[in-house]
């Protein structure tokens, strides 16, 4: 991998030709409009969605003002597909009002699917797999493979002032963890909360042999049933004092002679912390359907500059067995689950997405897959400080077209 500047270069010119384009897979995403008087195509007005995100825009206002720069070159435009009047000879670049329309009505499951597979294949070729990527269906073996699945809720905040009950809306993501990529995502019905939309969720996805974790509302017995006996999936679920008797009966098991199974530490946002994990084997039915381990973590932290040590004890049940995964394993796909936090802690402080107000439709579900979709994108090619990424790719519209793979002829470097 070679690097230029800032941005991370993955054998662009060798894989240019490989690279499926976005174009192709944006394609998918059937038009929720009536076919009669469209003047923008779909593909035209999502590739130019992203591409803006990805120089930093927040709002569909953002969005619109972007793709009016008087920096978009005529080959720009085409690169995007934006339509080109053969009359008056000029591309006609999409307004506000032809953005919020369409993104407001997009079908966001879709749109998320369709960008969801263009990273996976992305990540093929950069893993050398693209040969037998999708060459035929995923065949059980049991063993459960290095991508987890990550499953969180967000609120955006900004939605809260404008709903009648003064609830914000909600959405429930899952996260493939190889490259932070959103694989689905559904809005939490206001009347409800995310236990019911964590089937729809999960339900068209592939999950089988990978392995799935969740935070402790999740730690359900149907749901448990359904990702073993339905999806074929694997899972890591915490345990918390809101399952009252399973989490009793995890912290009686004999911890203090079972050894440490792994141990890491890490430095970072001023303190040191310290984790070791225990493992303990479980009889079959024992304490949680599926459950053949259970899993202990402790966390000690203490700040950099001295002080004393804090202890917090985490307990989690597993459906893998002693054979299929290690300790040091199931520590990495239980430190993996922060990616999706990471991701939500960018779109907040990066992106403003507390304080974004669209509210209409699919709209906040649409900008939320968006924005997830650019932070993968940009870390993908390498950049670890998305701001600074956004303020790079805002200088030069090219930028924009060479990290997409929409063009290898402007590297604008």
């Amino acid at each position: 991998m070679a690097v230029v500047g800032d941005l991370a270069v993955v054998d662009r010119e060798a894989l240019a030709a490989r690279i499926p384009a976005l174009v192709a897979h944006l394609a998918w995403v059937p038009d929720p409009r009536d076919p009669r008087g469209v003047r923008h195509s779909l593909v035209s007005l999502l590739a130019t969605a992203v591409a803006a995100t990805i120089a930093g825009a927040r709002s569909l206002a953002a969005i619109a003002e972007w793709a009016a720069d008087p920096g978009m070159t005529a080959e720009l435009l085409e690169a995007l597909q934006v339509r080109f009047d053969p009359l008056s000879r000029r591309f006609e670049v999409p307004d506000e009002a032809t953005f919020r329309d369409v993104l407001e009505r997009l079908d966001a499951s879709a749109f998320t699917a369709a960008t969801s597979a263009w990273l996976g294949e992305l990540a093929d070729l950069r893993d050398g797999a693209g040969q037998q990527a999708g060459a035929r269906p995923p065949i059980r073996t049991g063993r459960p493979k290095q991508e987890s699945v990550a499953v969180d809720g967000k609120a955006l905040r900004g939605t809260r002032h404008h709903t009648a009950s003064g609830r914000a809306r909600h959405l429930l993501a899952a996260v493939g963890t190889r490259l932070g990529r959103l694989m689905g995502q559904v809005e939490v019905d206001g009347k409800t909360n995310e236990l019911s939309a964590f089937r729809p969720l999960l339900e068209p996805l592939d999950l089988t042999d990978r392995v799935v974790t969740a935070d402790a509302l999740h730690t359900q017995r149907d749901h448990a049933a359904f990702l073993v006996t339905e999806k074929h999936a694997h899972f890591i679920l915490v345990v918390k004092k809101n399952q009252r008797s399973l989490y009793h009966q995890l912290k009686a098991l004999p911890w203090r002679k079972i050894p440490v199974g792994h141990t890491e530490d890490h430095h970072g946002h001023g303190r040191t912390e310290r984790r070791g994990i225990k493992i303990c084997s479980l009889a079959e039915g024992l304490l949680f359907p599926h459950a053949h381990q259970a899993i202990c973590i402790t966390r000690r932290v203490r700040p950099r500059t001295g002080g004393r040590w804090t202890t917090v004890t985490v307990y989690a049940v597993t459906s893998l067995n002693a054979h299929q995964a290690t300790a040091a394993q199931i520590a990495r796909w239980i430190r993996s689950h922060w990616r999706i936090e990471a991701l939500h802690h960018i779109r907040d402080v990066t992106y403003r997405e507390d304080h974004s107000q669209i509210r209409t439709g699919s709209g906040p579900a649409v900008m939320a897959a968006l924005r997830s979709l650019a932070i993968t994108i940009l870390k993908f090619c390498g950049w670890t400080n998305i701001a600074k990424a956004n303020r790079h790719h805002h200088k030069d519209p090219r930028r924009c077209l060479a990290t997409l793979g929409l063009t290898n002829r402007h590297q604008g470097r």
